[in-house]
């Protein structure tokens, strides 16, 4: 499906890739990976035909279409609602829609045999590009990525970044090209739109390539894993956990080919540096000489992993209770968000904050740090120091600020040299300590704020999606720094395998409270689910023993409801008349069975039998069929 040859290609005279190759096939499901900076969002871009190479070639087959999701579109606003956004993937099905819709006003007026034809070769083509389910497939995949029934009809331009993201993807997905190019799409997307998207990708009948951080769902969607490094692209022939393994293995090799090229190397040098005077050994000498150039150098491994080194430290020690939350409840207008919920924040806690986007995470961090106005009561403990860390917190970062003296401005009183130990467990070595805060991506910008968090001397921490924009190196530092961290804290996050890392405790929402699990996140998710499963299983048991509920009939819909009746009368009605005939047949063949020349009669006797069963058969059929038909005429 799609072929890169060699490619090459340098912003401005540093190389993010040089002479690297990759094929793609039908329904292959390819993890994109690497540190941030290495090119992942690039290579899409230069698949999609937004950049050129300089140098090698990117092809695809004739009949394949690519469908690219990127950061950019975040900014995309329109008045159209977002039902209207998704179906304009179809721009052939949504015009002959219109036109369809246009010929049968036209018809209401000046009926005529043109118009009809007209129409009914529309209505073909309609029907070829499957346009009568395109809109609720459309309906469907919004709602499984977190919309409501009511937002389908509101103007995107509503909606904040996040939630504009959601509808490109299903714009994307609606459209089902053949290689889909996915950049970070669960950035945006809370737990249960994670786990739906999943699902759909597990049954996605193209390929796609995902660049992202989330381990766990590149666990699930991916069945190849491409790293890139060393400029170069590297495949696995499986997932991110399967790469890990074999990853190590690599390394071990190439480690082991390097240090012995690295020692015969240092022989031979020897040998020339001892031996270049003297006229005996000048051809041994050049021959040295010359196999050193040949020689194809094994480059060194690349640490992919850092090791926190620092001891995270804070003056005061709180009390028993950092936190109380007394009968809490939140509204914002006619709006609750939070009711009566009761929780205390103790000493040592690691709790994790679950939940769909828009149920009160967020607003709940903002009640405990004491930032937004509530029902019920919060207690501060004793000795309690509050660190938080969210989006804002981005944003508030000085950008010409040098990134040590941002971390200076904390407050926290440690010397230079601990505060440049610190950056080195964020990957900010040497001189990158002195690189403006205008000048660092978004990724960088996260780290540096969570180390002005981590260094603040806080006992209790407040973390709103903090492994956004974090590579794995990065998240993996961050879930060290956790889990050595002394003190208490309360994540939001929607990153699995982050939270199953750093929690002792969770918090999940249910019917508007919020509610704790004493246990890790993978003890939780397995026991949440039985509850689903047991919740589903009760309510399909009462329903099966319900009686059947009365509707109750809206004045607009008795006409509509009146003619389903006729209808299901008239099937009733040729059903009853099928059902005699056979009727009528059965007894001719049981007197036939009962007749003496018959049942002397082996082979004559064997053809009516088969006959008898054939119309038993069929009887039953239509008996099921008509006891049926009754039925949906009692409830309608």
């Amino acid at each position: 499906m799609l072929s890169i040859q060699n490619l090459s290609y340098f912003i401005g005279n540093r190389p993010l890739y040089e002479d690297a190759s990759l094929h793609i096939g039908d329904r292959d499901k390819v993890g994109l990976i690497g540190l941030n900076g290495t090119g992942k969002s690039t290579l899409l871009r230069l698949i999609y035909g937004e950049y050129n190479a300089q140098a090698g070639s990117i092809s695809k087959s004739k009949n394949s279409t690519l469908g690219f999701l990127n950061q950019d579109q975040l900014s995309y606003q329109t008045g159209d609602s977002i039902l209207t956004v998704v179906m304009q993937g179809f721009k052939e099905a949504v015009e002959i829609q219109k036109k369809i819709e246009h010929i049968l006003h036209e018809m209401e007026k000046n009926y005529s045999d043109k118009l009809v034809e007209k129409l009914t070769k529309l209505q073909e083509r309609f029907e070829a590009l499957h346009g009568y389910s395109l809109q609720s497939k459309a309906e469907e995949i919004l709602e499984g990525i977190g919309f409501s029934t009511g937002d389908l009809h509101r103007p995107l331009k509503e909606f904040s970044g996040g939630w504009r993201m959601r509808v490109m993807l299903a714009k994307l997905l609606l459209e089902k090209p053949s290689l889909l190019l996915l950049d970070e799409p669960t950035n945006h997307l809370d737990l249960p739109s994670i786990e739906w998207v999943e699902n759909y990708l597990n049954n996605y009948e193209g390929s796609y390539i995902i660049v992202s951080h989330d381990r766990r769902f590149l666990n699930a969607c991916v069945t190849r894993t491409v790293e890139i490094s060393q400029r170069k692209l590297w495949v696995y022939e499986g997932n991110y956990d399967f790469y890990l393994k074999e990853k190590a293995l690599r390394e071990e090799i190439q480690k082991n080919a390097f240090e012995n090229q690295q020692q015969k190397i240092k022989q031979t040098e020897k040998f020339i540096n001892r031996f270049r005077a003297k006229a005996s050994k000048a051809r041994q000498v050049q021959s040295r000489i010359k196999s050193l150039e040949k020689m194809d150098i094994v480059e060194d491994i690349v640490e992919s992993t850092s090791a926190i080194n620092f001891r995270f430290e804070f003056k005061q020690k709180p009390g028993r209770f950092l936190c109380r939350l007394l009968d809490i409840e939140k509204h914002y207008e006619s709006n609750e968000v939070i009711k009566d919920t009761t929780l205390f924040i103790e000493r040592g806690d690691k709790i994790a904050l679950v939940g769909a986007n828009g149920k009160g995470k967020s607003t709940l961090l903002r009640i405990i740090a004491g930032s937004e106005s509530h029902g019920g009561k919060r207690e501060d403990g004793y000795n309690v120091i509050t660190a938080f860390y969210a989006q804002h917190q981005i944003e508030a970062l000085h950008v010409e600020n040098e990134i040590l003296d941002e971390l200076k401005m904390a407050g926290s009183g440690k010397s230079e040299l601990e505060l440049r130990n610190l950056l080195g467990c964020f990957l900010f070595t040497g001189d990158d300590v002195y690189k403006k805060i205008k000048v660092l991506s978004g990724g960088e910008k996260s780290r540096v704020a969570l180390a002005k968090t981590l260094t603040s001397e806080a006992n209790f921490l407040l973390l709103d999606e903090p492994t956004n924009h974090l590579d794995f190196i990065s998240e993996n530092i961050l879930i060290q720094a956790l889990q050595q961290f002394k003190g208490t804290f309360v994540a939001v996050s929607h990153n699995r395998y982050f939270m199953s890392q750093i929690a002792n405790k969770i918090w999940y929402i249910d019917n508007k409270q919020i509610k704790e699990y004493p246990g890790t996140y993978d003890e939780f998710s397995y026991w949440y689910k039985k509850q689903i499963e047991s919740k589903q299983q009760g309510l399909e048991k009462a329903k099966a023993n319900a009686a059947p509920p009365k509707k109750e009939v809206r004045e607009s819909m008795k006409p509509k409801v009146f003619d389903e009746q006729k209808e299901l009368e008239k099937e009733i009605k040729i059903l009853e008349g099928n059902i005699a005939g056979l009727e009528t047949e059965k007894q001719k063949l049981e007197d036939k069975l009962t007749n003496p020349e018959v049942y002397g009669n082996p082979d004559k006797l064997q053809e009516i039998n088969s006959l008898y069963k054939e119309v038993e058969v069929s009887l039953a059929g239509y008996n099921s069929k008509w006891d049926a038909l009754i039925s949906q005429l009692t409830e309608s």
